[in-house]
């Protein structure tokens, strides 16, 4: 498919039109550069029109322009001459540099320097005279000079819009921080939110709808202390979390973020609420890391708030061992299977967090089903959180 010319630009058009009536103006006042030339009188016209008309040219075909704007020149030296056919050539060397491509860019500053230089050469050569250096001087100004000021300017505007382009880069990129840390943020805090009141909750609807389907006194008084109980310590982990949201201070950590210290405490809690558990600490517990710590008492709470809503009767084991410098690992079973009375619902959500913040330390998750020799089977869970390094939570390993 044929495609139409480029139109010319209409600054273009305009300068073009200067050009034109400028050169008649002094046509018509009979102003001329040459005096004793081949042809005289109007012939000037000829070379002022041509260099008018490749003004339009000078942004969409600038390298031909400058190549006919050259000869076009020539042309002129053989008429009485015209100050506007010099002025616009002179625009044209300035446009070729500066809207030609990459190469002609580079290229014309140096071939019009070196035509400046064999010019002043060749008229000292010829007329061995001081004022042939006024000849290099001209063809310096009206073809070195405009390419070089043409490559000054496409050099600035280049810069320029690179200067745009990193400028929008790097807002993209800050943007781009922005959300992935608003969003680290929100699961982080939906972590917390969960690990810290899940238990409560999950507690909270298993004795309240024992407490609904066993008629009985006793059960129904142990079903509601237990419920109150967890209600008070739900309520207390819900405005020590709105108050660290309100926290402007800059602290995004909980203040009293808990340890394996706070293990045995968590684990009468869970027996409380009826389980089965057995604690089993191996290693030294002072001295870890706190996101360590955190993670992997989170990741207690978590096993056994799940064992709460969905084990059969038997007993929950935790084992949490430090190896040394290297690791923490963290272990819980529970028994798996049917189970009678009632179930607290699940999302799935507590499995997810609990893999998230294994990742976040660069640690490795497994939880699932598992056989056991005598044809029974538990649930176990098991994360192993590295010691060196750990990344702070919100941050990825």
């Amino acid at each position: 498919m044929h495609l139409p010319p480029p139109r010319p630009h209409r600054d273009d058009v305009r300068i073009a039109a200067v050009g034109l009536l400028g050169g008649l103006a002094l046509w018509g006042i009979g102003l001329g550069m040459n005096t004793g030339r081949l042809f005289d009188g109007a012939w000037l016209l000829v070379p002022l029109v041509l260099m008018s008309a490749l003004e339009l040219l000078r942004r969409t075909r600038p390298q031909f322009a400058v190549v006919a704007g050259t000869l076009v020149l020539v042309a002129d030296q053989f008429t009485q001459g015209s100050l506007a056919t010099v002025l616009m050539f002179t625009d044209l060397m300035y446009a070729g540099a500066l809207y030609g491509t990459p190469a002609m860019a580079r290229r014309l500053p140096v071939s019009t320097g070196l035509v400046t230089v064999a010019a002043t050469l060749g008229f000292l050569a010829w007329w061995r005279e001081p004022e042939a250096v006024l000849v290099g001087v001209a063809t310096g100004l009206v073809s070195f000079g405009p390419a070089a000021t043409g490559v000054l300017v496409r050099n600035h505007r280049d810069r320029a819009a690179e200067e745009r382009l990193r400028a929008e880069q790097t807002a993209l990129l800050a943007e781009m921080d922005r959300a992935q840390a608003v969003t680290a943020e929100r699961a982080r805090m939906a972590r917390e939110l969960h690990d810290m009141v899940a238990n409560h909750l999950s507690a909270i609807a298993i004795h309240s709808t024992a407490a609904l389907s066993i008629d009985e006194p006793a059960t129904t008084r142990t079903a509601l202390e237990t419920i109150r109980e967890n209600s008070v310590e739900g309520l207390a982990e819900m405005r020590r979390l709105i108050g660290i949201l309100r926290d402007d201070s800059g602290d995004t950590e909980p203040a009293a973020a808990p340890t394996l210290d706070g293990l045995r405490a968590l684990v009468e809690q869970s027996r409380a609420n009826g389980l089965d558990v057995a604690l089993t600490l191996t290693g030294a517990t002072a001295g870890l890391p706190a996101p360590v710590e955190l993670a992997a008492y989170r990741i207690v709470q978590e096993s056994l708030t799940n064992a709460l809503k969905h084990a059969s009767p038997g007993r929950v084991t935790v084992a949490v061992e430090r190896r040394g410098d290297e690791h923490v690992e963290v272990r819980v079973s529970s028994p798996y299977g049917d189970r009678d009375g009632p179930r607290a619902p699940g999302s799935g959500a507590g499995l997810v967090g609990m893999r998230e913040r294994t990742a976040l330390l660069g640690g490795a998750f497994g939880a699932g089903p598992e056989s056991l020799p005598d044809g029974g089977k538990i649930w176990r869970v098991r994360a192993v959180l590295p010691l060196e390094n750990p990344a702070p939570e919100g941050e990825s390993a």
